[in-house]
């Protein structure tokens, strides 16, 4: 496509910022619906959960993923349909999975006196409801980053997807901030605030379903360079070319390192919060917050930082480093004390924002943008082993080494050191990855040390 087909709707800086604006709130409803059961940790378990059916229910998001290769077969089709169809298929699956959701959660279907395949019935539909949301959510989320590069390749790239991660952290915010105040608002239902998510998710829906018409505006201009739309049609065979790039690869296992000392740590991180730092389980969720809000100023401002003056390779490397220092402390059985907890959680949301304020950015440099949405979609398919193996495994490794004397009826008591131990694991890992990454960038020369904007 020439650059005088591109310079129509997206060198419009309302158009662009218009567009991510309506597909980053999309993003923020899905996540909210993907953290908010993170809280509720303690109160399922005084209704009749355990660890082990807690981290059975967490892993279930990347079942289909991972083991159905959903989330490929979403970014070959983004590849091959386009933005908007795969858009709004996504978006539909993520309302689907919420509704299975919330009628197990809500005691409409399942309960826990049955078993299906050895899981609580109750547990099995809420899961399924989750493993479809997190179809939906994940291909959203290599749509909403193929939208990005769209609209602003050679452009204000990395601050854009910054600024459409800080958006969508709003909803992990919410979803840690709210999720226990509005159940008890109804009577200490879980329920509540899954059904606060599918209300959401039907306005993100319609939100997405605006951009469209921008999108195809777009596409009727772009679309006028016949020769260039024949050359840029994505094949099949390309996913060879993808999976034989190393830099490819380097990225793919540090992101899943990275998110898999973050996400699933959030999943556990209010319980944390009440085992360790005695903090008041109706205000547990509030510090755990504070990592998502430290994205919404951090993450743009890294990628803006990133976009200007580049060292995105340098940028991962930091934060890994950041990532490693806060899981250790943690573990360590010292200063428990609620103030320090709170210092280790902005830290971490500034690790938290360092390393996908590069990282995603990145893959545009790597790969060619008509294997964007597939190479996205491998990197999101490692990524997702992690979300769903390691909420599991943290869950097992709670309910068989980490159980103390309960300190009230109904509530189990846990001591969090082994899981903090092994989440700093994934960090040391991925700092030596960061490392490797940075010399074969000096190696190929994929500029991910250099400037995003095109002087």
């Amino acid at each position: 496509m020439t650059e005088a087909i591109k310079r129509k709707l997206s060198e419009s800086k309302g158009a662009r910022w218009t567009a991510l604006a309506m597909v980053a709130f999309a993003m923020l409803c899905g996540y909210f619906l993907a953290d908010v059961m993170s809280p509720l940790k303690t109160l399922l378990e005084q209704n009749g959960w355990s660890s082990s059916d807690f981290g059975i229910f967490t892993s279930a998001y990347g079942w289909f993923n991972v083991f159905l290769l959903m989330l490929i077969f979403g970014g070959i089709i983004l590849d091959k349909m386009g933005v908007r169809f795969t858009g709004l298929w996504a978006c539909g699956f993520m309302l689907g999975g919420c509704a299975l959701k919330y009628l197990a959660i809500a005691g409409f279907i399942g309960d826990l006196q049955t078993s299906i395949l050895g899981i609580k019935s109750q547990v099995f539909y809420a899961s399924i409801g989750y493993a479809i949301f997190g179809v939906g959510v994940e291909t959203a989320g290599i749509t909403v980053s193929k939208i990005i590069v769209k609209w602003f390749k050679g452009k204000e790239m990395a601050l854009a997807m910054g600024l459409e991660m800080a958006t969508a952290r709003i909803g992990t915010l919410l979803a840690l901030a709210v999720s226990v105040p509005i159940a008890n608002l109804f009577g200490g239902r879980p329920s509540a605030p899954i059904c606060l998510c599918l209300i959401m998710l039907c306005i993100g829906f319609i939100s997405f379903f605006c951009y469209t018409f921008m999108d195809k505006k777009l596409d009727s201009e772009i679309s006028a360079d016949n020769n260039a739309a024949e050359e840029d049609q994505f094949r099949l065979s390309d996913i060879k070319l993808i999976v034989r790039n190393k830099g490819f690869w380097l990225i793919a296992i540090l992101c899943v390192l990275f998110y898999s000392a973050v996400f699933p740590f959030l999943k556990y991180a209010t319980d944390l919060m009440i085992n360790k730092y005695h903090v008041a389980e109706n205000l547990a969720g509030l510090i755990p917050s504070l990592l998502p809000l430290g994205t919404l100023f951090l993450t743009p401002f890294f990628g803006g930082l990133y976009d200007h003056k580049g060292k995105g390779a340098s940028i991962m490397l930091l934060g890994a480093v950041m990532l490693i220092g806060v899981h250790i402390f943690f573990a360590l059985p010292i200063l428990n004390y609620w103030w320090f907890a709170t210092i280790l959680m902005i830290i971490l949301g500034i690790a938290f924002s360092l390393v996908p304020s590069a990282m995603w950015p990145s893959v545009p440099k790597i790969i060619p943008e008509k294997q964007l949405g597939t190479a996205y979609a491998l990197i999101f398919w490692v990524q997702n082993w992690g979300l769903m193996g390691v909420p599991l495994l943290i869950g097992v490794v709670l309910d068989h080494f980490c159980k103390l004397p309960a300190t009230k009826p109904g509530a189990p008591s846990y001591d969090y050191t082994l899981p903090m131990i092994i989440f700093t694991c994934f960090g040391i890992v991925a700092f030596f990855f960061a490392l490797w990454l940075k010399a074969e960038d000096k190696k190929k020369g994929y500029g991910l040390e250099e400037p995003n904007i095109k002087k």
